[in-house]
C-alpha cells in the first residue's frame, strides 16, 4: 500500500490528513502546550480529560474556561460509571455545543475522552493528544471511540472523528521500555498489513533505544497508512477491518487477562495467531511468520499464550465486534502487505491455531 501523498513536512513537523466524516490533520513533532492554547482561541471552553498517572507532569490547573477532570488510569477508565461522571462533570462545567473536549493521554483516555464528546449534546468537538506510542500511531487517529462492557471491548461506542491529532513526541521519553514496546506491536502490524519498510526498519533498529531514535519515521509511516485506510473505509465497510490484524484474538487475551497484559501485549500474541492462520488457509510461507515471530520478540512482545484454555478464549472470540451470525472472522495476511479475509473459520481450525502458540 503506497503511503499518503497528503503528508507534508514543516520545520520539522510532519503533517498528515485524514478524511473521514470531516478533514483533520495530524500533526507529529507539535507542542501540546501550544496546541492546547490554540484550540482554547477557538472555543469558550475547553473541558480536558487524562488520566490521573499525568497530573503531575501536566500540572494543569482548572479556571472559568478550562476544567480538567483526571479519569482512573488504564483501561479501567473506559467505564459506564467514569463515562456517567464525565456527563455529569460536563454539565456542572456548563460545556455548550460551541465548546470541545481534549483528551490528553493513552488510547484508553482518547477512546473515552472522544465517546464523551461524541455522546453530549448529540455530538461536540474534541481533539486529541495522544501520550504513548499505541496511541499516537493507532487509538487516537481513525474516530473510533468507545467503552468496554463485561461482554466485551469496545462493544459501545461511536464513529466520532477528533478536529486535530497533536503528537508531541517529548511524551515518549516519559514510557518504560515495556510500554514503548507494547506500542510497537501496533507499529509491527501496520508494517505486516500495508508497509514492509516498517519492519525493515525496526529490523535494522539496534533494539528499543535504536527503535527510539526512529519514533518519528515509525509514527508518519503508521499513521499514513491508516490516514489512507480510513478515509476509503470510516465506518469499517470491509477495508477498515484490515487495522484489527491480530485484534481478534487479542482483544480475547485482554479481556481474558481482565487487562492486566498491555493493549500491544496481547495484539502481539494475536497477531501471531493471525500470522498462524494465514499459513493454513493464505499459504503465508512460514519463514514469514518466523520473521515476525523474531521482530516481535526482539522488542519482547510475547508470542505464546500462557493463560487461557481454548473454550474460554473462543467465547470471547465469539463477542468480538466482526463476527457475524456467529461465524469466525479474521483477517490475515497471503504475504507481507496483501491482508486478506476470513469468513466462518471453523472451530477445530481455531483450537488447532490456538495450539500451535501455547506456551
Amino acid at each position: 500500500m503506497k503511503a499518503l501523498s497528503n503528508m507534508t513536512n514543516m520545520a520539522n513537523m510532519i503533517n498528515i490528513e485524514v478524511n473521514a466524516e470531516h478533514r483533520y490533520t495530524v500533526s507529529i513533532g507539535s507542542d501540546w502546550r501550544e496546541e492546547i492554547a490554540r484550540i482554547t482561541q477557538k472555543h469558550s471552553k475547553i473541558f480536558i480529560v487524562a488520566p490521573q498517572s499525568l497530573r503531575d507532569l501536566l500540572a494543569l490547573d482548572g479556571t472559568a474556561t478550562h476544567s480538567i477532570y483526571y479519569s482512573p488510569d488504564g483501561e479501567s477508565q473506559k467505564s459506564y460509571e467514569t463515562l456517567v461522571d464525565i456527563w455529569n462533570s460536563l454539565a456542572a462545567a456548563q460545556i455548550g455545543r460551541k465548546d470541545a473536549i481534549i483528551g490528553i493521554g493513552g488510547g484508553a483516555t482518547t477512546d473515552l475522552a472522544g465517546f464523551a464528546a461524541a455522546t453530549w449534546l448529540r455530538g461536540i468537538d474534541w481533539y486529541a493528544i495522544p501520550t504513548t506510542l499505541a496511541a499516537m500511531v493507532d487509538a487516537s487517529v481513525g474516530g473510533k471511540t468507545g467503552i468496554n462492557t463485561p461482554a466485551g471491548k469496545n462493544l459501545v461506542g461511536a464513529f466520532h472523528s477528533p478536529q486535530s491529532v497533536s503528537i508531541d513526541l517529548s511524551f515518549l521519553s516519559t514510557l518504560s521500555d515495556r510500554d514503548f514496546s507494547a506500542g510497537l506491536a501496533e507499529v509491527i502490524k501496520t508494517g505486516i498489513i500495508a508497509d514492509e519498510s516498517i519492519l525493515q526498519l525496526l529490523e535494522s533498529a539496534e533494539g528499543v533505544e535504536g527503535a527510539r531514535a526512529h519514533s518519528a519515521d515509525l509514527i508518519a509511516k503508521s499513521v499514513a497508512v491508516k490516514a489512507r485506510v480510513v478515509s476509503s473505509d470510516f465506518k469499517e465497510g470491509k477495508l477498515r477491518e484490515i487495522l484489527n490484524f491480530g485484534h481478534t484474538f487479542g482483544h480475547a487475551i485482554e479481556k481474558f487477562n481482565d487487562y492486566s497484559l498491555r493493549h500491544g501485549e496481547a495484539v502481539s500474541i494475536g497477531i501471531m495467531y493471525a500470522l498462524f492462520l494465514s499459513e493454513s488457509l493464505a499459504q503465508l510461507p512460514s519463514t514469514q511468520t518466523k520473521r515476525i515471530a523474531q521482530l516481535l520478540e526482539k522488542y519482547g512482545l510475547p508470542t505464546k499464550v500462557s493463560v487461557g484454555t481454548f473454550e474460554a478464549l473462543f467465547l470471547l472470540m465469539q463477542g468480538d465486534k466482526k463476527v457475524r451470525a456467529e461465524q469466525l472472522r479474521f483477517v490475515g495476511v497471503s504475504e507481507v502487505g496483501k491482508p486478506v479475509w476470513f469468513e466462518g473459520v471453523e472451530r477445530e481450525l481455531a483450537k488447532t491455531i490456538y495450539e500451535r502458540i501455547l506456551q
